[in-house]
């Protein structure tokens, strides 16, 4: 069975698609395009109930070594890299366009694998070159070409490649990923809060025509929350599940996504653009199968 363990399976798909939703509403629909103040807020909320949830002891963290914190700190800028790049391409690019391009990163980490590690199996190399043909041949036949949509799409493509990349040679023993989430939450707060005024988003934001609004506030604080909870069900999902397991429930909740998101945002797609989406729903289906079969 590909999907076991339904009930945190299902949830994690429905945060995922939560998260998503409301993420893109904010971006697009209210246009609230200030990466610094919403990535900070997320990130601020993310951390503030790790820490509460640390506190009290639903959640184990353990930052006792220094060194390991400070080895970590490359990763956490990788981290504030995805979460920007990535802000500012969910709000010019459809979802499904968005999460075709995020998906091409196991180019970066198939590569590494096989070029560094000499590791990676044939059909592994198949399922990433299908990633890579779909993600490179969507530009080209996107009725809603934005370049720099494409551009920061690019740029997260990078980062998230270069995170997983990081991820696999850094193995340390003491640091759970939980503790590997709390430090990216707290790097990216400074860092954002540092930026947002040099960035220029601190003060623009002043004149967003939706600051005093209802639909703006309970977004904001649904994204925050939506965001919280998708990253403890992606760490718990992960825990309790082989990498095949969790491979095939992301892959579900990324066809879930993008499946209906043209029901509630605009997206004009041709045949060419929806075959593109298509090869990449085939190489990521074939990578699934490599991770759970190990071939």
């Amino acid at each position: 069975m590909y999907l076991k363990r339904p009930a945190g399976g299902l949830a994690f798909c429905l945060f995922y698609l939560a998260s998503c939703f409301t993420n893109k509403y904010v971006l697009s629909v209210l246009k609230f395009t200030y990466p610094t103040l919403f990535q900070g807020w997320q990130t601020l909320v993310g951390g503030l109930l790790l820490h509460v949830s640390w506190k009290l002891g639903w959640v184990e963290i353990n930052l006792c070594s220094r060194s390991e914190v400070l080895s970590w700190l490359p990763a956490s800028i990788l981290f504030v890299g995805i979460i920007y790049a990535g802000s500012r391409a969910l709000s010019r690019l459809p979802i499904p366009v968005f999460l075709t391009v995020h998906n091409a990163a196991e180019v970066i980490t198939c590569g590494f694998q096989k070029f560094v590690q000499k590791e990676t199996s044939h059909l592994k190399v198949c399922s990433v070159l299908f990633l890579l043909v779909a993600a490179v041949c969507l530009p080209l036949c996107d009725t809603q070409f934005d370049p720099n949509g494409y551009l920061w799409a690019l740029i997260h493509l990078i980062c998230v490649g270069a995170y997983k990349v990081f991820h696999k040679l850094w193995k340390p023993s003491s640091l759970s990923d939980l503790d590997q989430q709390y430090i990216n939450y707290v790097f990216s707060v400074v860092l954002l809060a540092s930026a947002s005024h040099p960035a220029g988003d601190l003060f623009s934001a002043l004149d967003f025509p939706f600051l005093y609004f209802y639909r703006f506030h309970s977004s904001c604080c649904a994204s925050g929350l939506l965001g919280f909870f998708l990253m403890l069900h992606t760490v718990k999902l992960k825990s309790s599940t082989t990498s095949g397991q969790y491979a095939a429930w992301s892959f579900l909740a990324k066809v879930i996504t993008a499946s209906l998101s043209p029901l509630f945002f605009v997206m004009t797609a041709n045949v060419l653009t929806i075959s593109c989406l298509v090869i990449s729903g085939v190489g990521e289906a074939l990578l699934v199968y490599t991770e759970r079969t190990g071939t």
